[in-house]
């Protein structure tokens, strides 16, 4: 039995056994440990129990060569003078980064072949991780540095993951605070021909804003599965906010179609976040016409706009917290902390460059909310798209290209 074969049979919160039964078996592995990215994306922390000292402690992510794969996303063989060489390699699922694995195995294993097909395993691995997160609080309870909010809780059940990637593009989000909640809204859905997203605005702290987001999330989603296009889907997640909240809870939100032949956009903004577009060495704002937000008013009747984006554009959408505004400015605007930010971290990775945005807001002399939310789209072009199908979704049929 290969070892892909054992984790697919494997009980959920067994994974990490199974797997070192089969390493030591395929490759003579003597130890095994598994290392993922907390909550907060500042640690890697052990499942238990763990087989080396390396893997017991927590690690982190700026630091080591552990560190190093999760940031590179490149493996790491190490050999020494020992009676082992170590192999770390990152466990990745369609561009979220879940941690990273550790391999002891015997210095004549340790080959490049070796460790090209242990990257075939991890990456098995973390498929496996996602499947297995239905069903066993081991590896999620694994990720807490401490305690979740209940707010915190809803809002990681809810929301898809950090990153998702296709041939024809990459999306990467941050968001602050990680362990409590800002009421943002965050969801894609991908299919061969196109790329849905929603972003929405923090509605405040604690639970009754992350009821709010909640609601709306699957109002989108029910909305977007039944075929609607994106008017469809803001006037349906309109009626039901409204019918909740009589208006007492708009929720601010963008809503992007991306297709992915064309490079066209289609954008519903509902009072949405900001949205900036890096192009060359010019980053500039996006200004689109800003529509009610969503359950604000009775019946509210949405329009779209269109973009179009050349292959290299990137988009930068920043949410924050409406009700905690920035101090200063004109109308407490965060487009000048923004700009700056964006000129400040320059042009890094696309799953680096949600989290720079947001350390750099952090250092702003102006204040800034205390809930952000940074997403980071990055478009390659319909070229490199044609080379494979994009990542899993669902959705409607797309309305016809952008002009």
């Amino acid at each position: 039995m290969t070892v892909e074969s054992a984790l697919r049979g494997a009980a959920p919160h067994l994974l990490l056994d199974s797997l070192r039964t089969s390493l030591a078996q395929q490759y003579g592995a003597s130890c095994a440990d598994l290392l993922l990215i907390d909550y907060g994306f500042t640690s890697l922390r052990p499942v238990r129990p763990a087989q080396t000292p390396a893997g017991a402690r927590h690690v982190p992510v700026d630091t080591g060569p552990v560190g190093r794969v999760l940031r590179t996303q490149q493996p790491y063989l190490f050999r020494d003078d020992g009676p082992t060489a170590t192999v770390c390699l990152p466990v990745t699922v369609r561009g979220d980064r879940l941690g990273v694995l550790v391999v002891l195995l015997p210095p004549d294993r340790a080959t490049p072949q070796t460790v090209e097909s242990l990257g075939r395993v991890a990456e098995t691995l973390g498929h496996a991780l996602r499947v297995a997160d239905r069903h066993t609080d081991l590896y999620r309870s694994t990720r807490r540095t401490r305690a979740l909010t209940v707010a915190g809780e809803m809002q990681w059940d809810t929301l898809p993951g950090r990153a998702c990637t296709g041939p024809a593009f990459d999306l990467h989000a941050y968001w602050e605070p990680a362990y409590t909640s800002g009421g943002h809204l965050l969801d894609w859905s991908v299919t061969e021909d196109e790329l849905l997203l929603v972003v929405a605005d923090g509605t405040g702290p604690g639970t009754p804003a992350a009821l709010v987001s909640t609601l709306a999330l699957n109002a989108i989603r029910n909305a977007r599965r039944a075929g609607l296009d994106l008017v469809g889907q803001a006037s349906l997640t309109d009626q039901a906010l409204y019918g909740q909240y009589r208006g007492k809870s708009p929720l601010a939100a963008l809503l992007l179609r991306l297709d992915l032949a064309t490079g066209g956009i289609e954008v519903v903004d509902a009072g949405s976040p900001t949205l900036w577009r890096s192009r060359g060495t010019t980053t500039e704002r996006i200004e689109l016409d800003r529509q009610l937000p969503l359950g604000m008013f009775e019946d509210t009747v949405y329009d779209t706009q269109r973009l179009r984006l050349l292959p290299g554009d990137r988009l930068v959408f920043v949410a924050c917290d409406p009700g905690d505004p920035p101090h200063g400015g004109e109308n407490g605007s965060l487009d000048a902390p923004v700009a700056r930010a964006l000129a400040l971290t320059g042009r890094p990775s696309c799953a680096d460059a949600p989290g720079a945005v947001v350390r750099a807001l952090r250092e702003t002399p102006r204040d800034v909310p205390d809930a952000v939310l940074v997403v980071c789209l990055d478009w390659h072009g319909p070229e490199a798209g044609r080379s494979g199908a994009a990542t899993d979704g669902d959705g409607g049929p797309p309305p016809p290209p952008s002009p």
